[in-house]
């Protein structure tokens, strides 16, 4: 497999530095590996903390700035942050109104974020933390206990921090958060396998007309293999899964998150968008909001996932405010 790296070992050091040289409004500390906004920490803001393994890009690095997250912190491919990196992006921003930590339900994450939050509270910091398991295609897999975080992580990161930035407290802003979650679901569609630089091969093997339905964002199992389909059948497929855990009508109005993997071109996506929207049309739910595009990936995986999140006027109001980031940005 052809990668654009220099050596395996250091590709997230050296994605770290380009971060950097590309976004100077960041403060990027490739030694203790995090990612913070060149304010930070403002006296009297909640800080919003958030990470994971390396390999989905633009989460969560791309989504440090103003109106989301104060500080990021990658771990290596597909491994979760150690505490410590997580304790330092938390000190960076604590500003005296305490932390959310926003953490994707997989075991690694949730022990090191735990320990960091332990570690924050030892010496002094409130530390508040949102769990994100959105995905409805399987209950326990190999990484975690329940249901995984995927793409809703998007959602409540960019609430939670709106929020903060418009001053919210602690218990509001992990509140917000939480609300975000409880009314997301989420469900991928892989086409592909993705390779991990490190192995330099795929991480599962699918027949060149095969599929995989309920992929988790690391290449964990899904629901069922399958042969490939018209992205029609697909969409249908994906809603289906969503509106069977999470019933939506027409007093639902609905952000809709078309999401890439990786590996798949953004008219592919507009293609599964125009299939969503449709679908969603017969069924009688209406899109008040939308977005598609690379979002949370895995590394060069071919395929999609679909979140939907059950919008109410405080979702909405905190979706639409201004938000600037490196991936995300609109109102400024």
């Amino acid at each position: 497999m052809k990668k654009l790296i220099n050596d395996p070992a250091g590709v997230v050091r050296d994605a770290l530095g380009g971060i950097a040289a590309a976004h100077p409004q960041l403060r990027v500390d490739t030694e203790q590996r995090i990612v913070v906004r060149a304010d930070a920490p403002r006296p009297g803001k909640v800080g919003v903390v958030s990470g994971g393994g390396s390999g989905h890009e633009p989460l969560h690095g791309a989504f440090v700035g103003i109106g989301m997250l104060d500080a990021a912190c990658p771990g290596e491919v597909f491994t979760s942050p150690v505490p410590d990196q997580v304790l330092a992006a938390t000190k960076a921003v604590e500003g005296g109104a305490g932390v959310v930590h926003v953490v994707k339900n997989y075991t690694g994450d949730v022990l090191n974020f735990q320990m960091a939050a332990e570690l924050a509270h030892d010496e002094g910091a409130k530390v508040e933390s949102v769990l994100v398991d959105d995905d409805v295609a399987v209950q326990d897999s190999l990484y975690t206990a329940g249901r995984r975080g995927t793409g809703a992580t998007v959602v409540v990161e960019k609430v939670a921090g709106a929020l903060a930035e418009s001053g919210g407290g602690i218990g509001q802003v992990a509140g917000v958060g939480r609300k975000a979650n409880e009314r997301s679901r989420s469900f991928g569609i892989a086409l592909t396998a993705c390779t991990t630089p490190a192995a330099g091969t795929p991480t599962f093997e699918l027949g060149e007309d095969e599929i995989e339905l309920g992929i988790g964002i690391h290449g964990e199992p899904g629901r069922q293999r399958r042969k490939i389909a018209p992205a029609g059948e697909l969409a249908e497929l994906a809603v289906a899964a969503i509106l069977e855990d999470m019933p939506l009508d027409r007093d639902d109005p609905a952000l809709v998150v078309v999401n890439g993997m990786g590996g798949t071109p953004l008219v592919e996506l507009y293609v599964v968008m125009n299939d969503v929207a449709r679908v969603l049309g017969e069924r009688g739910v209406p899109i008040a909001r939308s977005l598609v595009g690379n979002y949370v990936t895995s590394l060069d995986m071919a395929g999609f996932s679909l979140t939907l999140t059950r919008l109410d006027e405080e979702l909405l109001r905190l979706w639409d405010a201004p938000v600037r980031t490196p991936a995300l940005r609109w109102g400024m």
